[in-house]
């Protein structure tokens, strides 16, 4: 069979169908406001997705099993990502239902103080996101206690999910156990621990922007009172079982997280163990949820729904769970995002894409700020953070030897953008999960995720200074000579 011969996109249109998409999701959320990912950003993903095939076909003559094998290969990639973020809706239920949470947050309500809680709830977050190498899992247990505590103490949604994501995220970025942290140094080229230093020059400057940040609006935060705390602590007591033993569980889930136990087998253990407790600690709860029946009862905490009426109004709001049936509507999210990359990719509108910020990319700063424009790019237009950093690093290896730039620069603009922007789009996989799992829209918490704001203007400020950009061990090309 004659192989159809395609043509070049060019750049114009490379970017059009992106400029629909964001124009299309704008007038979304005017439409539906917090709704939007119930169902409208979805059919816009996949009309931007429609606008991809009509002018790759019509224009480059690509044929449509082309469309079809690219949406096939991305939704395969993100296979296990949905099978965790599943598991992340069980272990919320479960936790929830049995005390865990709740017991996480009656404590951590006297010992973290409101002044500092913003900034320690990053720290904590960085930490326990460097021990495991994974921000998913980081803000699926401890960020979720650290957001009911938040609330108990009278905080801002957003601010709480930003200081959760900026800790979370770097640890994440600069872990040795991380997944994008070893993709992004192989990509480019560079050992690892080598890579890892060489992010040190960028992170740690806009970390300390972030802690500063959340030190300052801490401090200025007009805390609940005494009394406040104590009604919301007494309701916990009043409707749950509180006990130290719950605690067991978060530290085995730590324990097997530190061992580097797959995910999957981490995630399911830890609902498992959940299930456990609040059938030993919180029977009637689990009674009440399915008129006696104990069986039906538990069940219906790892898949389903559950409304917990307690004396507390916040704390009904805050223990309501929705279990792995809650977690269908950022399947299908991220199952159309899915097919808006793939359509893109199959197109030809990516590489024209990189090759709008590759003709820019003239001298050190350009080349950096064009790296990180790229990798937030395409974290926006595929809708994924692997493929952004894998495309990213491999569009810009070349240019940056031609301009005599070293590669750990590269790998560090890389993770400075991919890697730390991709929870900052609502349609990532990333934004998707997280704004799930903490109950925040990803547009309510971008704002006060400093951490992430900040690194990919970090890495061009540096960039700037001309501080270890150069590689000593080779010399620029002229362009001419390329």
């Amino acid at each position: 069979m004659k192989k159809t011969k395609t043509r070049q996109l060019p750049i114009v249109l490379s970017v059009v169908p992106l400029l629909v998409l964001v124009a299309l999701i704008v007038f979304t959320i005017r439409a539906f406001g917090s709704d939007s990912l119930g169902g409208a950003t979805q059919v816009m993903l996949l009309a931007a997705s429609a606008v991809c095939c009509i002018i790759a076909t019509v224009y480059a003559r690509v044929p449509w099993c082309d469309f079809e094998a690219a949406i096939t290969k991305n939704i395969s990639s993100v296979a296990m990502a949905v099978v965790i973020l599943l598991l992340i809706g069980a272990l919320g239920g479960s936790w929830m239902v049995s005390g865990v949470v709740p017991t996480m947050i009656y404590y951590g309500v006297n010992i973290i103080s409101p002044d500092v809680f913003l900034a320690t709830t990053c720290v904590l977050s960085a930490v326990v996101s460097v021990m495991t190498g994974s921000s998913w899992t980081t803000i699926a247990t401890i960020g979720v206690a650290l957001m009911g505590i938040g609330k108990a103490q009278g905080f801002d949604e957003g601010w709480i999910a930003g200081a959760i994501i900026s800790g979370a995220y770097f640890g994440d970025k600069i872990s040795p156990l991380s997944d994008t942290t070893i993709l992004a140094s192989s990509v480019c080229g560079v050992r690892l621990f080598s890579h890892i230093r060489f992010m040190l020059i960028t992170t740690i400057p806009s970390i300390l922007l972030a802690l500063i940040v959340f030190f300052v609006a801490g401090f200025n935060h007009e805390a609940v009172t005494s009394g406040e705390l104590d009604a919301f602590r007494g309701a916990i007591a009043q409707r749950f079982d509180v006990s130290a033993w719950l605690l067991i569980v978060p530290i085995i889930t730590a324990v097997m997280i530190v061992k580097r136990v797959p995910a999957l087998v981490t995630l399911l253990t830890a609902s498992v163990m959940g299930v456990i407790c609040a059938l030993v600690f919180q029977s009637d709860i689990i009674a009440e949820l399915a008129d006696g029946d104990l069986f039906k009862g538990s069940m219906q905490v790892l898949y389903g729904s559950t409304s917990i009426t307690t004396s507390n109004e916040m704390l009904t709001e805050l223990v309501a769970t929705r279990g792995m049936g809650g977690m269908m509507s950022t399947v299908w999210l991220i199952l159309c995002a899915m097919c808006f990359g793939a359509t893109l990719t199959a197109g030809g509108m990516t590489d024209g894409i990189t090759r709008l910020f590759t003709k820019v990319a003239r001298g050190r700063v350009s080349a950096v700020a064009s790296t990180a424009f790229t990798g937030v790019t395409l974290n926006t237009a595929t809708s994924d953070q692997y493929i952004s950093i894998l495309l990213t690093g491999s569009v810009f290896g070349n240019i940056y030897r031609r301009l005599g730039i070293d590669q750990r620069v590269l790998s560090r603009a890389t993770e400075d953008s991919a890697t730390v922007t991709s929870v900052l789009i609502p349609w990532n996989t990333c934004g998707m999960v997280q704004s799930t799992v903490l109950g925040v829209a990803t547009l309510t918490y971008l704002p006060y995720c400093i951490f992430n704001l900040a690194s990919p203007i970090m890495s061009c400020i540096v960039a700037a200074t001309g501080y270890r950009i150069m590689d000593r061990h080779r010399k620029p090309q002229l362009a001419e000579e390329e």
